[in-house]
């Protein structure tokens, strides 16, 4: 991989991934992620079957890969009603048809690292759930063991709101997550982050994402 820093600073543009992704998305996510997706996963990706996505590339290269993913991230909808973090919602709001956006994978490269890539691309999630009424939320887990995942989100100004135990089964081991939160659309946690009345540590395998967020 071409180090950007060697050469003059990169122009990172940002686009939806598309199905000539395929190749360099799984190649990247096998690169960065103990969990392993399945091929189905990285073609729902690419058709945009369920999942909206941005990716980063670099469009200073000279050479014929100029539009080859640097960067990622991949998000779906999901009612609030169906999630872990339904009862954060309920006090609110009377409506029954709420949304939040989770945050499946997020990742960049290793020679594009340290140049606020990750943080847009997280910024085009926030501006794309805030863009829809009824959402209330972008929420995504972190693995306990990852402290610079966990940093970055706490510094885009998301919620650490759980923390859920055994979350993952990684290489026959558990790990557990941390569950954060941005709220939108005048969405807001009803008190201060893991506070016993939000703090409920139970394990759910129903919409487990990256590791790294």
């Amino acid at each position: 991989m071409l180090n950007p820093r060697s050469e003059i600073y990169p122009t990172i543009e940002y686009r939806p991934i598309q199905p000539s992704d395929l190749e360099a998305l799984e190649k990247i996510h096998l690169a960065l992620f103990p969990i392993r997706y399945e091929r189905e996963f990285f073609l729902n990706v690419v058709s945009g079957n369920g999942i909206v996505s941005w990716g980063a590339v670099d469009t200073s290269r000279s050479d014929d890969r100029r539009d080859e993913i640097i960067g990622f991230v991949t998000t779906r909808m999901i009612a609030a009603k169906d999630s872990e973090i339904e009862d954060l919602f309920r006090y609110n709001s009377s409506r029954k048809d709420l949304t939040l956006v989770y945050i499946l994978t997020l990742g960049v490269v290793d020679g594009y690292r340290n140049l606020g890539i990750a943080s847009s691309l997280v910024r085009e999630v926030v501006k794309y759930a805030a863009s829809i009424s009824n959402c209330r939320g972008v929420y995504l887990h972190v693995i306990s063991y990852n402290q610079p995942a966990i940093s970055f989100y706490k510094k885009m100004l998301f919620k650490l709101v759980r923390r859920l135990p055994m979350f993952y089964y990684i290489r026959g081991q558990h790990y557990d997550s941390y569950l954060f939160v941005y709220y939108v659309n005048g969405g807001r946690s009803p008190c201060s982050p893991l506070c016993p009345t939000i703090a409920i540590q139970y394990s759910c395998t129903r919409c487990r994402g990256a590791v790294g967020g």
